[in-house]
């Protein structure tokens, strides 16, 4: 399929976002490649979308960085989103600072806290919300659909590109000039927080360079997961009812 089959696609879903029962809808990013691909996107055809980011307290300089120019090349608000203190206080007085590394669960309450309650508040009173989320990432996510319910947030979840690949992803970032995290150039095609994020070698699993210390098929942060599992509901969404948030 060419890169603007794609595109039209996307469109296409964007304009059932722009009204109800899906608006107000927001995307959520992390810079990542294919959330700039979706920004260029929303900033040139849809800023009916709103735009925000969860600031962990643990990314990347490059990540800052990137955050910064997308600002300043479209002119848009990216509504910045961040944990509480008093947890992260708590966490980090209790713990360490790096406790994540020491198990399974100490990671997950680091992302449930860093990521998954920042999220919460971000998609309260929202009609839909949109993720840069592909198929490709992880094997956790080989059956992700365009159209969800996500039963963690009681919404329904849009992944625009979820069939892209990644050299569709890539072609388009090169086509439009479109900003990018200047860690994919050294080997990082998922960029999550900096502990916990590292390059890879050429032919590694796309996302081998996050929580590596850990099982491959449960490398993930908790914003799309229930009880431990990829949230993997309808593929069709079903539709609010009056009154319904």
């Amino acid at each position: 399929m060419s890169v603007g089959t794609r595109i039209q696609d996307v469109l296409l879903l964007f304009e059932e976002l722009r009204n109800a029962p899906y608006a107000p809808a927001a995307f959520a990013t992390s810079f990542g490649a294919e959330d700039m691909v979706l920004t260029d996107l929303i900033a040139k055809h849809a800023p009916w979308i709103e735009i925000f980011t969860l600031d962990t307290g643990r990314l990347p300089e490059e990540t800052y960085r990137l955050m910064q120019e997308t600002q300043g090349h479209y002119h848009l608000p990216i509504q910045v989103y961040f944990p509480e203190h008093g947890t992260v206080e708590r966490y980090v007085r209790e713990h360490g600072p790096n406790a994540f590394y020491e198990s399974q669960e100490l990671r997950k309450a680091c992302c449930h806290m860093r990521k998954v309650e920042p999220l919460q508040r971000a998609l309260r009173g929202k009609g839909a919300w949109v993720t840069g989320m592909r198929r490709e990432q992880a094997l956790s996510r080989q059956d992700l659909a365009v159209r969800e319910w996500d039963v963690a947030h009681e919404l329904p979840k849009f992944n625009p590109m979820a069939d892209w690949l990644g050299e569709e992803v890539w072609d388009y970032i090169r086509h439009f000039e479109v900003p990018h995290n200047r860690l994919h150039d050294q080997g990082y095609p998922s960029i999550g927080c900096a502990p916990c994020t590292r390059a890879i070698s050429p032919g590694q699993d796309i996302r081998a360079g996050r929580w590596w210390w850990e099982n491959p098929a449960t490398r993930e942060c908790g914003l799309h997961v229930v009880d431990g599992k990829l949230v993997r509901a309808k593929p069709a969404i079903p539709q609010k009812t009056s009154g319904q948030i």
